[in-house]
């Protein structure tokens, strides 16, 4: 299916009717009605106005990072102990934690971290020993479209601001979104 035949499917998901594009594209709304009925093969020009005016405003409406972020942050120091880390885990029910503080991350570990560095002398190891990198930071206005690419790479993505921390996505934030 070409985008042009999404045009009345992205109109109806923005709750516009054909006049309503009509006027944001420039164009007028008999044309839009003989486009979705596959009337006419409008010029490239046309069809990419009406198709960029779609996309902007659906951009427009897409959640952003500051919707999305969950603002409570439970940070680590580097020196802390594993155990100590596990126990603020199971605490307050997260499966990562940033290291650092709001100013300056420098990792962060997770279950899997844990897990993966396994071993009889893991809970006497600091933090710093087993960290992962510092994982994306992104800003208030970033969209979840591309948090959500961040998230299929990374297990958590950082909400920023003025080189302050502002908040936190993991993957369940998002799929404590969907409804």
């Amino acid at each position: 299916m070409n985008e042009l035949e999404q045009v009345k499917v992205l109109r109806k998901r923005l709750g516009w009717n054909q006049k309503e594009l009509a006027d944001k594209a420039e164009v007028s709304q008999s044309f839009i009605a003989k486009i979705e009925a596959g009337l006419i093969e409008p010029t490239y020009g046309k069809a990419k106005r009406i198709l960029d005016v779609l996309h902007e405003e659906q951009g427009k409406k897409e959640p952003i990072a500051k919707e999305i972020m969950n603002k409570k942050i439970i940070f680590s120091e580097p020196e802390e102990k594993v155990a100590n880390i596990i126990q603020k885990m199971k605490r307050h029910g997260i499966s990562q934690v940033p290291i650092g503080d709001k100013s300056r991350i420098v990792g962060f570990i997770s279950e899997s971290t844990i897990l993966e560095n396994f071993d009889k002398n893991l809970a006497e190891k600091e933090v710093r020993e087993i960290m992962a990198d510092v994982p994306p930071i992104v800003a208030l206005d970033t969209p979840r479209k591309v948090i959500l690419e961040l998230l299929k790479v990374f297990q958590i993505v950082l909400v920023g601001n003025k080189g302050e921390i502002q908040g936190i996505v993991s993957k369940a934030d998002i799929l404590g979104k969907i409804s």
